[in-house]
């Protein structure tokens, strides 16, 4: 067997593999934070696994939409998390855009006359 054919085989082994597994815990947290936003292909989790967890949050929303249908409160919605995908942070909050702003983006704002 070649060492490319070995490559090509390693590479398209399923995440969840005991050598994809020992692959990744052997790079540093470092090199994770340096790979940016979140690396599924990191993930410990199989495919069937992350659909799993998508289905659980969609049932999730379907009953907190039932809860606010029939008059109760619901609770806030948080998804589960996933591993090899970081948290979201808390959203930022939109701050109203000023008129200098507003006439940049809006070309039929540019010719009207500045308010005092």
């Amino acid at each position: 067997m070649s060492i490319r054919r070995l490559r090509v085989l390693i590479e398209h082994l399923p995440p969840e593999s005991a050598t994809k597994t020992a692959i990744r815990n052997s790079i540093p947290p470092e090199e994770l934070e340096k790979a940016g936003e979140g690396r599924p292909d990191l993930a410990p989790w199989s495919g069937t696994e992350t659909l799993l967890a998508a289905v659980k949050d969609e049932v999730r929303l379907v009953r907190l939409a039932l809860i606010a249908v029939n008059g109760g409160k619901p609770g806030e919605f948080t998804p589960t998390p996933r591993p090899g995908i970081p948290p979201k942070s808390a959203q930022k909050s939109r701050r109203a855009l000023t008129v200098e702003q507003r006439r940049a983006l809006d070309p039929r704002l540019r010719n009207q006359p500045k308010e005092a």
